[in-house]
């Protein structure tokens, strides 16, 4: 399931969710024609218990330092005995590979002792239920239907099965008339963009980021000194890649879905493989051009903003057609960049390592008001039995925040003195946060809730 709350939290919802899963794992089972599913289900439900037991809480996972675990080759089977961790690696086709980041040590640790714990027998049916289960979308429509069933109504409430085309559509992730526009919309970008100095991204967008750093009273001027540092190194990536990703050596069979869904898998893997030894490549992305979506990458100290995100309601221009405004809302690249110094974000340095570069007092400052934000989002009730985890959602709330302040005093810099343009009878100020209001809006159904 989506997470380790699922097989842990007491509440009466999660143990509802629990016992429909088990009744999902015998149902797969049945369906791949492994006789006694539903008496073999319940040891495979325990076994992921198990294993969600030894792994880390949300929360916890967030944290980045504690995730900075170095191991050596020889420490996998000193500290997590258990596995065979020779062929593992060769058959991950790591076996040359002498140094590992371990996220979540003592979760690693905690699946290896339970090779002992458990029985092999339990092991081959987990491992046939999620061979079935991860094919489930490429297979006959019986499985299809099993799959949504608990995925789409039982746990986000989906009422209707996509139609097939639209799950083929998603699937290949391509449509050449979204790409077509997307090409356009690229263009105009990029003729812009080059008007934009002196950084790659928008310099009103620039100056109103350093323009905040420079205000930051309790910031001493060495924090500061890097951060604009790291700023002004930032890498954006708008539209779609300046090199695109070459496929050749994937095989695409017609009528195949299940076979191509698997080689394009391999393909992927093999393609990260070939990156060890290499120098960090900061121009790829890892997103595509047509994908309503945008990224920060930390490691990288860079961030990808694909065409499909750079319209209404997410973007708005003087050539975007609005029933509001033609001014810009929240530029993209300013929200975007605010993750860049968010309670993970600011932990990476200019080349994107991780790497303290705070002054002391600087970072005990920020922290504290991390956490009264958090503090703030705790008491936020999305339904009555239902709280906000301030510390979990602390990372996007601190961008949010930050980044809206920092995109409306550029957006006052594009003015350049004068109001801006009134629509529907708001001022500019008003339709400014009426548009970051709308580009979040959303529909959507909790699951079991009537409708």
């Amino acid at each position: 399931m989506p997470d380790r709350e699922y097989y842990v939290s007491p509440t009466p919802q999660m143990a509802s969710i629990r016992q429909k899963y088990q009744a999902h794992i015998a149902a797969v089972l049945e369906l791949a024609g492994v006789k006694n599913g539903l008496e073999r289900a319940a040891p495979i439900f325990e076994l992921e218990t198990h294993m969600a037991q030894v792994h880390w809480t949300r929360v916890a996972s967030e944290q980045i330092e504690a995730g900075n675990n170095h191991w050596s080759r020889p420490q996998f089977d000193a500290q997590a005995p258990g596995l065979n961790w020779q062929r593992f690696f060769a058959a991950a086709g790591l076996a040359t590979q002498r140094d590992f980041v371990v996220w979540q040590p003592s979760a690693l640790i905690g699946l290896s002792k339970l090779t002992a714990t458990e029985s092999l027998e339990v092991w081959k049916d987990y491992l046939r239920f999620h061979a079935v289960e991860d094919a489930a979308p490429y297979l006959p429509k019986k499985f299809v239907d099993e799959n949504f069933a608990f995925y789409g109504r039982v746990l986000y409430g989906t009422p209707q099965l996509r139609p097939r085309w639209k799950r083929a559509v998603s699937a290949a992730d391509f449509r050449p008339w979204a790409m077509r526009s997307a090409s356009s919309m690229c263009s105009a970008i990029f003729r812009r963009r080059k008007k934009c100095a002196p950084r790659p991204w928008c310099a009103i967008c620039w100056r109103a980021f350093s323009a905040r750093i420079d205000g930051l009273e309790w910031m001493a001027p060495q924090t500061k000194a890097i951060a604009k540092e790291k700023l002004a190194a930032l890498k954006i990536g708008v539209g779609y890649p300046d090199h695109w990703r070459s496929y050749a050596g994937m095989k695409v069979i017609r009528g195949d879905a299940l076979g191509n869904f698997q080689r394009a898998e391999l393909y992927e893997y093999r393609r990260n493989l070939a990156k060890f030894g290499r120098p960090v490549d900061r121009s790829e992305w890892v997103m595509n051009a047509q994908l309503v979506n945008a990224v920060n990458l930390p490691a990288m100290n860079a961030i990808n903003f694909p065409a499909a995100v750079l319209q209404p309601p997410f973007f708005r221009s003087e050539t975007s057609p609005s029933p509001w405004t033609m001014e810009p809302s929240a530029p993209p690249s300013v929200m975007r960049s605010a993750h860049s110094f968010d309670d993970q974000g600011a932990l990476f340095d200019a080349h994107g390592r991780l790497n303290n570069w705070w002054q002391p007092d600087d970072f005990a400052h920020f922290r504290a008001s991390g956490a009264r934000l958090a503090a703030q989002f705790d008491g936020y009730r999305p339904f009555a039995d239902l709280a906000v985890n301030g510390k979990q959602t602390l990372s996007e709330n601190i961008a949010d925040v930050a980044g809206l302040n920092a995109a409306y005093d550029a957006y006052r810099l594009s003015a350049k003195g004068g109001e801006p343009i009134e629509a529907a009878g708001f001022n500019g100020d008003q339709l400014f946060f009426l548009s970051f209001g709308q580009s979040w809006r959303e529909k959507t159904a909790r699951a079991g809730a009537a409708r």
